[in-house]
């Protein structure tokens, strides 16, 4: 199918599989991705932590997980395996004052995902814009950090960046998409520089040359946390060594599959992202 001037490639799980890395039988934690996480404020613990496990259960290697320090605690004892450290904060929000520590570890990271229950202020507008202007690595921009760059889009001109924006964020940030959501993404992506994958009923993937269209996922996905494990994936693929729009493409096909699993043996009503994770493992093999 060609769609603004680019083919439509559908995705399935033998084309989501292709794009899936293979893991070296040789290899060690250093070698599957160092994913830096930027996620999670006071009352949003749960974001910080769909991220991370999303991240985790998507094969990286290594994932660290930066939140403010009044959550640091709830977050330590949620999670077992992410290297999670505080950072100084402003009314339970990152502030500008962790850029310092940040951008010491931005050098050694193959990912970053932020946005996640971030929250919107001066300081995590900040730490946003220092992550965009110094990462030599992609960037996973999400939720909230999504909604921070809505007047500030500029900053993305010439960075390696994914946006993840459901459509009131893409609506915010971008504009109302149009009849064909693909079109609207492929603009946005095009003008920008960037990947966009905006989320709905067949979600869409694009850098505004290559385009992926997505058929798995279900209504039952649409609760708080299930965005954050998405992101998460794309991180952890990237740090694999995905191109960006592979990445996005790969982690939305498993997303959505992940879900229709938890449907089929739990129903839409009930189901959690946290089931979500529970049977990622099975399908990413």
């Amino acid at each position: 199918m060609i769609c603004d001037g680019m083919k439509v490639l559908e995705l399935d799980r033998e084309r989501a599989l292709a794009l899936l890395p293979e893991r070296d039988p040789n290899g060690h934690k250093g070698d599957f991705g160092k994913i830096l996480l930027l996620c999670g404020s006071r009352g949003f613990t749960g974001a910080a932590y769909f991220a991370a496990m999303g991240a985790l259960r998507t094969g990286a290697g290594l994932v660290y997980l930066g939140v403010p320090e009044s959550i640091y605690a709830i977050e330590a004892a949620k999670l077992n395996e992410p290297v999670i450290f505080p950072l100084p904060e402003e009314n339970g929000l990152l502030s500008a004052e962790a850029v310092p520590e940040i951008l010491m570890r931005l050098p050694q990271m193959d990912a970053v995902v932020i946005g996640c229950g971030l929250g919107k202020s001066p300081g995590t507008m900040a730490v946003l814009e220092a992550v965009l202007h110094h990462a030599q690595c992609p960037v996973v921009v999400d939720a909230d950090g999504i909604n921070l760059l809505s007047a500030h889009k500029d900053i993305l001109r010439g960075r390696t960046t994914i946006l993840t924006p459901h459509g009131g964020e893409f609506a915010r940030f971008w504009g109302e998409p149009g009849p064909d959501r693909m079109a609207s993404a492929a603009e946005c992506a095009r003008e920008l520089g960037i990947v966009c994958l905006l989320k709905g009923h067949e979600t869409v993937i694009t850098d505004g040359k290559t385009a992926y269209r997505n058929h798995t996922g279900n209504p039952g996905m649409a609760v708080g946390g299930s965005g954050d494990v998405l992101a998460g994936m794309i991180g952890a693929l990237l740090g694999q060594g995905l191109l960006p729009v592979e990445a996005a493409a790969c982690g939305a096909f498993f997303h959505g599959s992940a879900g229709d699993e938890c449907a089929r043996h739990l129903g839409q009503y009930g189901m959690l992202p946290t089931d979500m994770l529970e049977v990622l493992p099975r399908l990413l093999k």
